[in-house]
């Protein structure tokens, strides 16, 4: 009678998991997939339309919510200023952008962490529009 090599079987169980892990990760949809063609368009006249941002006060630093995330909500926040501008191409833009992202989402079966992301508000730095911190709230202009 012969004993079994119970190192070898171990090694081939190993094998086989790290196989079957490794090929289910590969094949999983990402929610850090590149933009869109048209996407990545959209990102760029947005970003043209925010331009500088310039302020002179907080009062005009604006926020707007930017692409989409597959379980719902923006993907990001952008801080924009109304000093010399009223926002109504940026918005447009803003839910042309959201839309194209939910549909390749879609047609892709992405997936996203469904974690929440809340509007940080705009404040007014030397200048300049930006997000405020984490934590210090503000409004936004949509």
């Amino acid at each position: 009678m012969q004993t079994p090599n119970y190192s070898a079987l171990l090694r081939a169980v190993c094998a086989s998991f790290l196989l079957l892990t490794a090929s289910a990760c590969g094949s999983a949809p990402t929610h850090d997939a590149p933009p869109a063609p048209g996407n990545a368009g959209l990102l760029a006249q947005i970003q043209a339309e925010v331009g500088a941002a310039a302020c002179d006060s907080t009062q005009q630093c604006k926020t707007i919510a930017i692409g989409a995330k597959a379980c719902g909500g923006p993907e990001r926040y952008l801080a924009w200023s109304s000093k010399d501008y009223d926002g109504k191409k940026l918005k447009a833009l803003a839910q042309a952008q959201a839309e194209a992202s939910r549909k390749q989402q879609q047609a892709d079966g992405m997936m996203s962490t469904c974690a929440i992301v809340t509007d940080p508000g705009a404040t007014c730095e030397a200048g300049r529009c930006v997000l405020q911190k984490s934590g210090l709230g503000g409004s936004t202009a949509m």
